[in-house]
């Protein structure tokens, strides 16, 4: 489970995708109380920041948009609480550039 650290616009397809996807799982856990992933180093991260969680899925839609793809999947914009900025990190951006460099996949980096 990952929510990168980068523009939306340097990820490859795969990773637009399954950070979208991720993000929306992430969301669940976090809003609704769910136990899975719920002990994840990058689900705790975003834990407080949902207003910053939400700001990156709609980066990642409007990136999807521009590239063609339908988005049927809004969140909900009055559980978006917290702060609006994420300043913990996983890894850093710096190292995740690193990281996607070495999957060499069709990412922008």
């Amino acid at each position: 489970m990952r929510i990168w650290d980068v523009s939306p616009r340097k990820l490859c397809r795969n990773h637009l995708l399954g950070e979208h996807r991720e993000l929306h799982a992430m969301w669940v856990v976090i809003t609704e109380n769910k136990k899975g992933y719920s002990l994840h180093p990058e689900t705790i991260r975003w834990k407080g920041k949902l207003k910053a969680l939400y700001s990156r899925h709609e980066e990642l839609v409007s990136e999807m948009i521009c590239r063609g793809y339908s988005h049927n999947s809004p969140l909900d914009k009055r559980k978006a609480t917290g702060f609006s900025k994420q300043d913990i990190f996983v890894d850093s951006p710096k190292k995740q550039i690193q990281i996607l460099r070495q999957k060499n996949c069709d990412c922008k980096i």
